[in-house]
């Protein structure tokens, strides 16, 4: 390992990076490196902006990559080399503007229908019930879970960040029937091949496409798509936007307020609605 290398591992572990972050961020810098066949701290601001625009336009790299890729070689020149902001005039790629499209309650329970193994579908069931990230619910655990309260603990989501969401009877329901059959020990989905460890993120979102195939829902999006109904559907039924907030353990109210923009007028939950693992709206916790 070099001690460059070494640096930004070290300063990365000092501010409380996650591994995740840490394995993004170091990929980052050496792809840089790697394209200029240099070291990075002998890299001007011109070929960093060069670079990016390489991952833009050649490499044809999602927002989000890039992204990724502009946070991290920002970490390691403002912190780790300690350049200043004016010496690293990088700029943020503009995000196109394209709202997620919500599935309505009505294809949510073919979508749950179309899963005939128990486990797969009540994995489903959890990510949207309680408004989870899959890297999330991968890592649950049957300690979690917390029948008196009503509640479902998440260790250490995005950010490096433990947080409650909520259980909704409906949902705990499932899961009892769930554990009677599978008898989870300690993660609650646990890999079929390895039960010392969990299910991974791919074989969820493999579930998820082929549920959403054979249900013959043609919206876009992946299994991230059943955190945005859990959002919309909260605020469609009253959930004030600051609780929301601390529900999906967004760091700042302005991650909430896009799914202001998704709600629909009153008269939607008439329309197709059931109490399909909904959370129980405010008042009713």
């Amino acid at each position: 390992m070099t001690p460059l290398r070494q640096r930004l591992l070290d300063e990365m572990t000092l501010r409380g990076l996650s591994p995740k972050t840490q394995m993004a961020y170091v990929a980052a810098v050496r792809g840089l490196a790697e394209h200029y066949h240099c070291a990075p701290d002998k890299l001007c601001i011109e070929q960093l902006q060069a670079y990016l625009l390489h991952c833009l336009r050649v490499r044809q790299l999602s927002h989000s990559s890039c992204l990724q890729i502009l946070h991290g070689l920002r970490f390691f020149y403002l912190k780790t080399l300690r350049w200043t902001s004016a010496d690293l005039e990088l700029p943020r790629p503009k995000r196109p503007q394209q709202l997620p499209e919500i599935l309505n309650r009505t294809e949510l329970e073919r979508l749950f229908a179309a899963i005939a193994n128990l486990k797969h579908q009540t994995l489903l069931k959890t990510t949207y019930a309680a408004g989870l990230r899959v890297s999330e619910v991968v890592h649950l655990r049957v300690a979690d879970l917390d029948s008196e309260r009503m509640t479902l603990r998440i260790e250490q989501g995005k950010g490096a960040k433990d947080r409650y969401s909520l259980l909704a009877p409906a949902l705990l329901n499932s899961l009892r029937g769930y554990y009677k059959i599978y008898r989870p020990s300690v993660w609650l989905f646990p890999s079929a091949a390895d039960p010392t460890r969990p299910l991974t993120i791919s074989v969820v979102q493999r579930v998820y496409t082929r549920a959403k195939r054979q249900a013959g829902i043609s919206k876009r999006g992946g299994v991230h798509a059943l955190r945005h109904a859990f959002a919309t559907h909260q605020l469609e039924a009253g959930m004030p936007l600051h609780r929301l907030q601390r529900l999906l353990g967004h760091h700042a109210i302005g991650s909430t307020m896009r799914y202001v923009h998704l709600v629909e007028l009153p008269g939607y939950l008439s329309e197709g609605a059931t109490d399909l693992l909904a959370p129980p709206r405010e008042g009713h916790a």
